[in-house]
């Protein structure tokens, strides 16, 4: 596994790919050398691996790299889906987001470079208000703003 912002470096949105190729949607599973993984209840498919007569599509489809949808990276960073769910929330700005087949994505890795948290493959990223922080002497302590802040344990 890689970085938590890296993850979909390498796939493109299921949900996407068989809309527009007006195929079923278990498709992928009957496909032997296309790998796919689950984040949450989405599904993505490895770039490069489609069958070759669908293969043409990749030219069409969405790239998220640095994104992860917002319910799986309120989880990954420790925090509710609802900083990410209202333009009144206190961080929302701070993000930036894109819809794909009415599905929200967050950009993690936008947000990690320009507060410039570093995180490696096996980091637990937590994101909170600060006095909900827990810091040790074991992780690396980010501010984001008067109120929020990062801890990374590694």
């Amino acid at each position: 596994m890689s970085s938590l912002y890296s993850t979909l470096d390498k796939h493109w949105l299921w949900k996407e790919v068989h809309t527009k190729l007006a195929i079923s949607s278990p498709a992928y599973s009957y496909w032997n050398d296309t790998r796919h993984i689950k984040l949450g209840r989405y599904v993505f498919i490895e770039k490069n691996t489609l069958p070759a007569r669908y293969a043409h599509i990749q030219e069409e489809l969405t790239d998220l790299s640095g994104y992860l949808p917002t319910q799986y990276a309120a989880t990954q960073l420790g925090i509710d889906n609802h900083i990410f769910a209202y333009k009144k929330m206190r961080l929302y700005n701070q993000f930036e987001y894109t819809f794909v087949n009415g599905i929200k994505f967050v950009n993690i890795k936008r947000f990690f470079l320009e507060n410039g948290i570093k995180i490696t493959k096996n980091s637990y990223v937590h994101l909170a208000r600060l006095d909900d922080l827990i810091i040790t002497p074991d992780c690396r302590f980010y501010r984001v703003d008067d109120a929020y802040g990062v801890v990374v344990y590694d």
